[in-house]
């Protein structure tokens, strides 16, 4: 998932990630938001909401209440609501297909690869990786 505070330049960030495994029976969605990120791409969003929003994304996957009629729909179709292409400040990426063993294990090493910012090396790790072995 990502937002794209303004559509028409289409900068975004991605804030969130959803996983479905059918035979698994397991949909879930979530989301790690850095306003600080937002914010320096485009200091007049409004936070709140957007938040609420991807609040309402992650509701509707756990089939929570607070996600409305959608999230008493089946497991299938609310995970094709969630990724159905938008032209809106929340949008999903086209999606992808994959196996896991352990869906929750699988929707933690995307959030790390695609929504987490990446840990610093410190100085002697970043030498370390680019020096050749002698």
């Amino acid at each position: 998932m990502r937002v794209v505070p303004r559509v028409e330049r289409g900068e975004c960030i991605n804030v969130g990630v959803v996983l479905f495994a059918r035979t698994r029976r397991y949909l879930a969605a979530r989301v790690e938001f850095d306003r600080a990120r937002l914010r320096a791409l485009a200091p007049d969003a409004d936070l709140t909401t957007i938040e609420r929003h991807l609040g309402t994304f992650v509701a509707i996957a756990a089939g929570e209440l607070v996600g409305g009629p959608l999230a008493a729909l089946p497991q299938s179709e609310r995970f094709h609501w969630i990724t159905a292409p938008r032209s809106t400040t929340i949008q999903t990426t086209p999606v992808h297909i994959g196996r896991c063993a352990d869906p929750a294990r699988a929707l933690e090493d995307l959030l790390d690869t695609f929504v987490r910012p990446p840990v610093a090396l410190s100085a002697g790790a970043e030498r370390a990786a680019v020096l050749p072995r002698s």
